[in-house]
């Protein structure tokens, strides 16, 4: 099995295999053409549906690609998963997220960013819907391309936004509206990060910087899986099962209750099982959190497949029925067929253009491992609980990113912090003694953030750490090593901001470009 997962991996990771999973992607397409084409013969505008269904299945392939890396990346990254296990555990947690939990009906107009009563004429309706999910996909094949995990309710809702203008004038947007979704560019990847940063610090307090870490993994660990276990019993019935059951906050965080109960004492007896052999070190108490972050990853992938799909489905959704009725609608019905189109797209985007992505999130960022992971994941379920109870607006895909960074920025801090220390232990040392030290200087500077820790502790015993000022002020260069690639914070960053009017310029050229065509 291991043998056919690493097979798997290079299959889905290697450069040879590009074209071949770009011909499968196109044989799923020419698929959805030649289906919705049986079916709909004799219909008026068939030619029409027939594109807008590839247009649809084509941006559900691009949300598989680029938003399902941040609900597994971590769970990679930290090795918890391996790269196929974890494509083939979010493509059928996606797609079961999607036709089990994504709902019967679906709002047309993402987040109420345009009144579409201003549209009289149901044909610039249709063409609106087209350009926005075209622009939308576009963007998100851009953004995958170039390494950059952005949200795809934002590239959606810049698709919109851009044709509704084209179609309807400037007075058809609500701007109190955008202004909000502006506002979680800021909110969604704070709060992810803060939070993820801030769970990070109490592991470490509480468990890792322990002298005995069993005593404290089996005190502590039980706890902090109990409280992820309510916070993604809570996340999925007030997110991820919306639409198939109705639950207010109060039930669904008493649901969440039970579900950390049981979890707690399931994870107390194994981890007083483990103790007898566990490792006294880090290593030892990151293996307690490989089985959380995988149910973790399923979990987000179940609720991202029910929520995230209608980005795909709710403009073909609108399409669909307005060629039907000739009018236009504000909330429209999902035919099986739709959700059948947006439901596979996600699987087949993942499985083959996914892993770039889940590589980038998972290891290019920072470096992550199981504890770390754990953070991560649960500031993305807590983040949006808080987020929905304040009335917040936040993108799942930058709350996961946040995390990842703010888990990065953390461990620059406690390692710069460390190196701050040695340096006023340092100050009052001869330097001729320099070189006797520079293998202690060489092991700290490799050391992980906690082996540090245990090395300060010897120096201060020892008292044998002297350096110079110009050492100094390169050795603090050194200690100010990137933990988190301000390469992709800036690319990541510059995506975010452009995504909402880059996809809304290219939808209002669409929009332009389309009319032109069928007028």
């Amino acid at each position: 099995m291991a043998r056919s997962i690493g097979l798997l991996d290079t299959l889905l990771t290697s450069p040879t295999t590009e074209r071949y999973r770009v011909g499968i992607s196109l044989l799923f397409l020419l698929g959805i053409w030649l289906t919705v084409g049986s079916f709909s013969q004799g219909m008026p505008n068939s030619m029409l549906l027939m594109a807008a269904a590839v247009i649809g299945g084509y941006m559900a392939i691009n949300i598989g690609a680029n938003d399902v890396a941040n609900n597994v990346g971590p769970a990679v990254g930290s090795g918890a998963l391996s790269l196929g296990a974890a494509v083939i555990i979010a493509a059928i947690f996606e797609s079961a997220g999607a036709l089990i939990a994504g709902g019967d009906v679906v709002s047309t107009i993402k987040g109420g960013i345009i009144d579409p009563s201003s549209l009289s004429d149901s044909q610039a309706f249709v063409w609106l819907m087209t350009a926005a999910l075209l622009a939308g996909a576009l963007w998100l094949n851009l953004a995958t391309w170039m390494g950059a995990p952005v949200s795809t309710t934002h590239s959606i809702v810049g698709g919109v936004l851009g044709a509704g203008i084209a179609a309807g004038g400037w007075g058809i947007a609500d701007w109190a509206v955008m202004g909000k979704i502006a506002a979680s560019w800021v909110i969604s990847p704070v709060l992810g990060g803060a939070l993820a940063a801030l769970f990070l610090f109490v592991v470490k307090k509480t468990v890792l910087y322990r002298k005995d870490v069993i005593p404290a993994a089996r005190t502590f660990v039980p706890v902090l899986v109990a409280i992820m276990a309510w916070a993604f019993g809570t996340y999925l019935m007030i997110k991820g099962v919306k639409k198939v059951v109705k639950v207010d906050f109060l039930d669904a965080a008493l649901i969440g209750l039970l579900a950390a109960a049981i979890v707690y004492f399931a994870v107390r007896t194994l981890v007083g099982r483990r103790a007898a052999t566990m490792e006294n070190n880090a290593a030892g108490v990151n293996t307690l959190f490989t089985w959380p972050l995988i149910f973790a990853a399923a979990l987000l992938s179940f609720a991202h497949g029910a929520n995230d799909v209608a980005n795909a489905i709710g403009p073909l959704a609108a399409i669909n029925d307005a060629l039907s009725s000739g009018g236009v609608v504000t909330s429209a019905s999902i035919p099986l067929w739709v959700m059948m189109v947006g439901a596979l797209g996600l699987a087949v985007g993942l499985m083959l253009f996914g892993p770039r992505l889940i590589k980038t999130v998972g290891s290019e960022i920072t470096e992550l491992d199981k504890t770390r992971a754990f953070c991560v994941a649960l500031s993305a379920a807590l983040t949006v609980i808080v987020a929905s109870q304040l009335g917040l607006p936040v993108s799942s895909t930058h709350i996961a990113i946040g995390g990842v960074f703010g888990v990065g920025f953390l461990r620059e801090y406690l390692k710069s912090n460390y190196a701050t220390q040695l340096h006023k232990i340092m100050e009052h040392h001869d330097e001729d003694e320099q070189k006797r030290l520079k293998p202690f200087l060489d092991n700290f500077r490799d050391a992980s953030v906690e082996e540090m820790e245990d090395l300060l502790k010897q120096a201060k015993k020892q008292k044998q750490v002297p350096l110079s000022k110009s050492e100094r002020k390169r050795l603090k260069k050194i200690y100010r090593e990137e933990m988190v690639k301000r390469s992709h914070l800036f690319k990541i960053a510059a995506a975010w901001i452009i995504t909402v009017p880059a996809s809304a310029i290219m939808a209002a050229i669409l929009f332009f470009t389309l009319r032109g065509l069928m007028i």
